[in-house]
């Protein structure tokens, strides 16, 4: 029978309380051996690294904060009681982390440290106290919307965010999940905070921690082959899908995790947009009274988020904000698709393996694309200017699918990373126009977004560093790196043309019109691509290239006036539809 607490997880009581069936349990047995034949689990020697990656960085924290107590003149008793406490949050704290994902990680200190003193004086120290080689990189971004320092340790990614607490000392024991730890605390530090603490809060609110731990594996490398695993680019983060399990997770208290994953696609694909995915009920008074909770009874942009799903710790908020009519219609048309697969899995007419296969996105799904290059003629201005232009890739996708002519403007998940080798100024502008014939083979695409790059073969490709002191020494070449993000255009039935071109510069303006903007280094074009001239770095192995249709040539046409033609032509923001 099922406790008391279990009817009342969640806003509302379970559908069902059964336990599983035998055929479930078998079920499940078969789905966790297919996510190890994905490469989806680390051996225990990959997560005894971490730990040590993650102590390395706790007496790195201590040492940081003592450092710059010293320096301000505190006494040694002092000096030694601060603290300071290194948080996860994310895949790795909720137990779903598998080969080459990286750890999101949070510095927190005493209040008389600043944000100042983290960014002067932790990068130093983390070289000089960790292992000789150990550290690569190494990158801080103390301007970002979340001021962050990025880099590899030991061959483990490390994203690390910073802030503080209005208390004296944050001993080794500091939990976040007192409300009251916000107190005093401006937004910033407030949603700093909210990372591990709605990671806490989501594990306390699931009846079975493992049961959710191998069904939110399975939602996420599904949502990864598919391409619709990105929060910045307008689909559900990570911390959005695992809510969505958790949710499911409470409706159905004793299910295995194989039927967890059945009833999530059956549930999903018939829940009540824009009703939102709760948890709990949102706490709408705590100790920071002017940060907003989200409410769409009060607050006009919470009406207008398409699939709610809200964090469950204070101050709740939308995790699923940026995403578009267009996205919305993607994410259901997937969910739907992998509904009819999981009842053929139950049926015995399908395996687990055809729910995890990979997207068609370049292969088959769509003749035309726009391609967004942002381009830079430094690796340093391209880290930030990469970062500004993915931020605002769902603004165009979202101007885009107003078009009259566009039924689907679908952005693909992460971007591709290349770098070019030019030997004169006619050379670099045709890069920033999109032209790949000074490609630099010796350093090979790879996306952004490393960390879910086993959505190919399981495997994550290792990493091909640069030494960019080699690449530099050639005075005379100018080595430009670019970052290009697709948009898949799915036209109306009845479109015969299409000129975007109003949304294409409005979405130039936008990313332009940005303080660290700098047109001595940073570039920005947008052009049309037919699925034929898609770059072949964009395939894996075993993927098929679209070809040009061949057609009956009726007229014969004009021969270009010089080798310059071809990358004037992919400039155009305009198509005609037809063929």
């Amino acid at each position: 029978m099922a406790t008391l607490r279990e009817l009342q997880m969640g806003i509302t009581g379970p559908l069902s309380s059964a336990g599983p069936t035998p055929a479930e349990t078998q079920q499940t047995e078969t789905l966790v051996e297919e996510l190890k034949r994905q490469n989806n689990y680390e051996s225990p020697a990959e997560t005894a690294q971490r730990t040590v990656v993650l102590e390395s960085l706790q007496k790195i924290t201590e040492e940081f904060v003592k450092q710059v107590s010293r320096a301000q003149g505190k006494s040694e008793s002092v000096v030694n009681q601060s603290g300071g406490k290194v948080f996860t949050y994310g895949s790795y704290r909720l137990g779903v982390f598998g080969p080459g994902s990286d750890i999101d990680t949070m510095v927190v200190v005493p209040k008389h440290i600043s944000r100042e003193d983290y960014f002067e004086r932790f990068p130093d120290l983390l070289l000089k106290m960790a292992p000789p080689g150990s550290i690569d990189d190494l990158t801080s971004v103390p301007d970002a919307f979340v001021p962050i320092i990025k880099f590899v340790y030991s061959g483990i990614s490390i994203d690390l965010i910073f802030s503080r607490l209005e208390q004296s000392q944050v001993p080794v024991n500091q939990t976040l999940t007192d409300d009251n730890v916000l107190r005093g605390l401006d937004e910033s530090a407030v949603r700093s905070l909210n990372g591990p603490r709605v990671t806490d809060e989501i594990l306390q609110l699931v009846p079975q921690k493992g049961t959710f731990k191998t069904a939110l594996r399975g939602i996420k490398l599904w949502a990864q082959r598919r391409a619709i695993y990105a929060n910045i680019i307008g689909f559900p983060g990570g911390v959005a899908w695992a809510m969505m399990v958790a949710r499911i997770c409470q409706l159905y208290p004793k299910a295995a995790a194989s039927t967890l994953i059945l009833k999530f696609f059956k549930i999903m694909d018939n829940w009540q947009w824009p009703q939102p995915v709760l948890l709990k009920h949102p706490q709408q008074r705590g100790p920071t009274p002017d940060i907003r909770v989200w409410n769409p009874k009060l607050y006009f942009g919470d009406q207008k988020h398409l699939m709610p799903v809200i964090t469950p710790a204070y101050p709740s908020m939308c995790s699923t904000h940026n995403i578009t009519y267009s996205t919305k219609a993607i994410i259901m048309n997937e969910i739907k698709r992998a509904g009819v697969i999981t009842e053929h899995i139950f049926a015995g007419k399908a395996s687990w393996k055809d729910l995890f296969v990979k997207q068609t996105f370049f292969t088959k799904d769509y003749k035309y694309y726009l391609s967004i290059i942002s381009a830079s003629t430094t690796k340093e201005e391209q880290k930030k200017w990469c970062g500004r232009v993915e931020s605002r890739v769902r603004h165009l996708v979202s101007s885009a699918e107003e078009h009259d002519s566009i039924h689907i403007a679908h952005p693909f998940n992460k971007g591709f990373r290349r770098v070019h080798k030019c030997k004169t100024e006619e050379d670099v502008q045709k890069v920033k126009a999109g032209s790949l014939e000074y490609l630099f083979k010796e350093v090979p695409t790879e996306t952004t977004d490393l960390a879910h790059d086993s959505v190919v073969g399981g495997v994550v490709k290792e990493k091909t560093l640069t030494e960019d002191k080699k690449l530099e020494e050639d005075e005379r070449c100018t080595m430009v790196y670019t970052d290009t993000f697709y948009i898949g255009l799915e036209l109306e039935a009845d479109a015969k043309s299409l000129d975007i071109a109003a949304a294409v510069n409005n979405f130039k303006t936008n990313c332009i019109n940005w303080e660290k903007y700098n047109a001595e280094f940073n570039a920005l074009n947008v052009c049309t691509t037919r699925n034929f001239d898609l770059p072949d770095d964009v395939f894996t192995e075993g993927e098929v290239k679209p070809v040009r249709a061949k057609k009956k040539i009726t007229k014969k046409r004009a021969a270009p006036d010089d080798s310059g033609a071809a990358p004037a032509k992919r400039q155009q923001t305009s198509l005609t539809a037809a063929g």
